[in-house]
């Protein structure tokens, strides 16, 4: 596979560049279980990856609601957070993730790289300089905190976009979940599932190619030979 059909790549960030989305996974099963809940761990990774903190909300409140006949108080999602941030300490990069970032800047530099994410901004600039990835993506790092509607909703990704200056037809998005494998098709983009990370459990990528990715990639070893041009 060559660049020529892409003259962008836009990051997802959790799941795809940093290990986030299986930190403090079982605590935070535990902890839904001791209010009701029986999802397990691939059930949570089902439901919420991908989202923005709003619509997840939303989502917690409402098969709580389901569950009890009532609506929560703010202990429910506030106490699911804190749960996870108890884990924030463990966070590494996805393995391979620096190496392919500094080959990509090396080998090409004129292709634009940029990262659209459902995390809020204050944490996606955390996440990206506790795991030493920040320098490598910076400037183009961007929020769905700054557009009208998250994922599965395309705005994050045409922003990215824009503020790159290349068509959305002409850009590669790289994925770990259904939400932004449809945001991005949706924004009219290239979309490969990407399933490197440790919270992909068995039958995720079916899952990922079901929402339309063309393609799956399994880590960076594999998006290193399709990238930068070495045979598969």
């Amino acid at each position: 596979m060559h660049l020529d059909r892409f003259s962008a790549i836009i990051f997802d960030c959790d799941g795809v560049l940093v290990d986030s989305e299986a930190l403090g996974l079982d605590d935070s099963v535990a902890f839904l279980k001791s209010r009701g809940f029986t999802w397990e761990a691939p059930d949570l990774i089902r439901i919420f990856t991908g989202y923005r903190d709003d619509i997840f909300r939303q989502k917690l409140e409402d098969a709580y609601i389901e569950i009890h006949g009532q609506k929560p108080d703010n202990t429910l999602f506030e106490g699911l957070i804190e749960t996870r941030r108890r884990n924030k300490h463990k966070l590494k990069a996805i393995a391979g993730a620096e190496p392919f970032l500094q080959s990509l800047r090396n080998q090409h530099p004129n292709l634009a790289i940029g990262v659209a994410s459902s995390s809020r901004t204050p944490l996606l600039t955390s996440k990206l300089e506790r795991t030493g990835l920040w320098d490598l993506l910076a400037p183009h790092i961007y929020s769905a905190d700054r557009v009208a509607e998250g994922k599965p909703a395309p705005d994050v990704f045409l922003y990215a976009a824009e503020k790159l200056g290349i068509d959305p037809g002409a850009c590669l998005v790289l994925e770990d979940s259904t939400q932004g494998i449809k945001a991005g098709l949706a924004a009219g983009m290239t979309v490969w599932g990407f399933t490197g990370g440790s919270h992909c459990f068995d039958g995720h990528a079916e899952t990922l190619i079901d929402a339309g990715a063309e393609r799956i990639v399994n880590g960076f070893a594999e998006l290193d030979r399709l990238i930068l041009g070495k045979a598969v």
